[in-house]
């Protein structure tokens, strides 16, 4: 569960960032076409370096839109792209929504495993076969609750 958050948080600062820098290449580019009609006179080589340079920031600030992987680019969770990241966050988020969902049932199931076994010890020293039934019992409870903790067959189990 943390390390599925922990990957989201992280995922999610890197979809900020690739915001941050696709708004300054926007800026940037709409500066520079500002530059371009406020100075009708300009020289047509210092035109033609700043319509360049328009361009080339108007396709970063795309590209930071969408950027698939090269390797598999069908898969929208791989890739660098703010669609990408996007993909990719609520993915962590789902597992880790999954995770909080199956936590308390690993932790009752340890709770019960370990009165099972105190159960099952102290019906050794007693010599009491309730007590031993009774353990076992717990034993298979606490078995159950581990078996939904994996499987979810009852999600709403605890909560």
């Amino acid at each position: 569960m943390a390390n599925n958050n922990i990957h989201a948080s992280d995922t999610w600062a890197f979809y900020q960032a690739k915001s941050i820098r696709q708004t300054t290449m926007r800026v940037a580019a709409d500066e520079l076409e500002a530059q371009l009609k406020a100075q009708p006179g300009m020289a047509q080589e210092a035109r033609d370096f700043i319509q360049s340079k328009v361009e080339e920031y108007r396709k970063t600030a795309d590209r930071y839109e969408s950027e698939p992987d090269k390797d598999d680019p069908e898969n929208p969770l791989k890739g660098e792209g703010r669609k990408q990241l996007t993909a990719r966050a609520r993915d962590y988020e789902a597992k880790r929504e999954v995770a909080q969902k199956q936590d308390p049932n690993f932790d009752f199931a340890e709770a019960l495993f370990q009165i099972a076994i105190v159960l099952a010890s102290v019906s050794i020293l007693a010599g009491s076969r309730k007590l031993l039934l009774a353990a076992v019992g717990v034993g298979g409870a606490a078995a159950l609750l581990m078996l939904n903790g994996y499987f979810l067959f009852l999600p709403s189990l605890f909560g």
